[in-house]
């Protein structure tokens, strides 16, 4: 690994000024402090976070990382934490990658050259997260927020999305539904998504019935109904669905009306975090509430606090809404001609 030496060797000048280009810069010429940042750039060294004496209490910035700002759950999150850590002496630096895996490395490289004092963030998956790994050679304290690393040592908080797809999966069998499906976005980008499926396969074999293959849509907030059609006609028609997320769940209500399928009379919708606006729509979104305030409280206590817990699982609860209902016996035909147009 690249030390200060290197650095030091590779601008020409002493290591005591290669440690003053980093800790008081202003003291270099411009000349000086410029050949400094050329080597260390070349070497790939980050001064802030790898030299422990550069890594002080001065610091008063957390790094967070967010997949989006776009739904609430994630917005509701970043402002307990803005609060937590604001009473801490802290202000936060905050990026979305967008669902996007290859984004997280170059947002967690651009938050250590900012000499950010630790992370909270949430990745695509945390058990093959290249930058996970990263942090830890940098000896940058980190705290995952919603993923559940499954053979990694990561501290972490987070609902138990297995366990909580599978009680909603069983809110729904004990309605009388038996053809159940879920709707995903990608699911290589979500950890999260694909431990809600195994929870959604386990309660649907524990009852008897087939587990059906995710319903896969291209993004994770926004519905494309003509990829449901098909499940909806059959032999066995879906009665029901679970979606990842409430954003999901909410363009997929509004595109079934678009199409003429009722919610809940032909087609009953679940979604997942709970968020305000559900309870506000008509039919209200039934869904799984996840404490995303508390959440973000605890996420910066932790990491804050980090000899006190490694992993911490907070309680969610199932929020009834108008969205889902006992199936129909017989349900109207589905209205094949405007699904044509989709």
């Amino acid at each position: 690994m690249t030390d200060l030496v290197q650095v030091a060797k590779q601008a020409g000048v002493s290591r005591a000024t290669a440690a003053r280009a980093f800790s008081d810069p202003h003291l270099l010429r411009p000349a000086t402090l410029q050949k400094v940042l050329d080597a260390a750039e070349l070497l790939g060294f980050r001064p802030n976070h790898i030299a422990r004496q550069l890594r002080t209490q001065s610091s008063t910035t957390l790094g967070v990382l967010l997949p989006s700002l776009v739904n609430p759950v994630f917005s509701h999150q970043l402002q307990a934490m803005e609060l937590r850590a604001r009473e801490a002496g802290y202000g936060l630096l905050v990026a979305t990658s967008d669902y996007q895996p290859e984004r997280e490395a170059a947002i967690v490289e651009h938050m250590l050259r900012q000499r950010v004092a630790g992370l909270v963030l949430t990745v695509a998956d945390a058990d093959s997260s290249a930058v996970l790994t990263t942090l830890r050679e940098a000896a940058m304290p980190f705290v995952l927020a919603h993923n559940v690393p499954q053979t990694s040592p990561w501290r972490a908080v987070y609902v138990d999305n297995h366990a909580a797809m599978r009680e909603a999966t069983n809110a729904l069998l004990a309605l009388g539904h038996v053809q159940i499906g879920m709707l995903a976005g990608p699911m290589l980008q979500s950890d999260r998504a694909r431990l809600r499926y195994q929870g959604y396969c386990e309660a649907m074999r524990a009852a008897g019935h087939r587990a059906r293959p995710v319903i896969e849509m291209r993004s994770h907030t926004h519905s494309a109904f003509s990829l449901l059609m098909p499940h909806l006609r059959g032999s066995a028609p879906l009665s029901a669905v679970i979606c990842t997320n409430d954003l999901l769940a909410m363009s997929l209500m509004g595109a079934a009306a678009r199409a003429g399928v009722r919610v809940p009379q032909q087609l009953s919708v679940m979604g997942f975090d709970g968020v305000a606006i559900g309870e506000q729509i008509a039919p209200s979104l039934a869904s799984v509430v996840q404490p995303a305030d508390h959440l973000g409280t605890v996420a910066i206590e932790m990491l804050l606090q980090p000899a006190r817990e490694d992993r911490r699982v907070l309680a969610h609860h199932l929020r009834r809404g108008e969205s889902v209902a006992a199936p129909h016996s017989v349900c109207s035909p589905l209205p094949g001609n405007r699904y044509d147009a989709l």
